[in-house]
């Protein structure tokens, strides 16, 4: 009987380890639209032409660049070649000179869940898998998504938005290698919204196994 009992226990156990168990991540992409009250627009407005980025901090985001020296706002323009201005990107920008291949990361100062920029890479044409944006908390992979640039409308770029049900504090920012340069600007940031689990409702869940495990016992004990 005592095995029967004690089988009963792992089973209601189980049922509830799986009930508040937490969801695995995902990710959705999103537009402008998506960033409410309470967002945050970074932009480099009053910055000098020829700031490196590679170790700057701007409202408390960290960049940095895996090429280092080489990647600098430029205020001429996306690509210093006059005074561009697209649909997402308008100068001063973040600009790499003459190099894509590089990885532009941002830690952000404390979790969010909801993140985007514009963006611009020196091409004209569509252009599949434009930028890549993978996140993180701390060193755990959150998820990853690509973003296809169209003509916006002087070079091919647009706005890269993207939501996760998991917050994150880094964000890895990649380009495609066929263009020679990329610009960023216009990141926008919201706040992780507190997922606090409701107490009441986990703690009745546990009565209700307490429960459960009460009435097998008894019903055990009489047979």
């Amino acid at each position: 009987m005592r095995s029967s009992i004690n089988r009963a226990t792992t089973i209601v156990f189980l049922t509830l380890a799986v009930a508040v168990a937490p969801a695995a991540a995902s990710t959705i992409a999103i537009g402008v639209g998506v960033f409410g009250p309470g967002s945050t627009l970074t932009t480099f407005t009053g910055l000098s032409n020829g700031t490196e980025v590679d170790g700057l901090v701007v409202d408390g985001i960290m960049f940095d660049y895996s090429l280092g020296v080489g990647h600098v706002i430029i205020a001429a323009g996306p690509f210093a070649a006059g005074p561009r201005i697209t649909n997402n990107v308008a100068p001063p920008t973040v600009v790499s000179i003459g190099n894509s291949s590089g990885m532009l990361t941002l830690f952000f100062p404390s979790l969010i869940d909801t993140f985007g920029y514009g963006y611009a890479v020196q091409a004209g044409g569509a252009l599949a898998n434009a930028t890549t944006i993978s996140l993180f908390n701390d060193a755990i992979a959150v998820g990853s998504m690509s973003y296809n640039g169209v003509p916006d409308p002087i070079f091919t770029g647009g706005f890269a938005g993207i939501q996760s049900t998991l917050p994150f504090n880094r964000a890895n920012l990649t380009f495609t290698n066929s263009a020679p340069a990329f610009a960023v600007d216009n990141i926008r940031t919201q706040a992780a919204a507190a997922r606090v689990p409701d107490s009441s409702g986990t703690l009745a869940l546990f009565g209700f196994a307490a429960t459960g495990i009460a009435v097998v016992r008894r019903r055990l004990g009489r047979s």
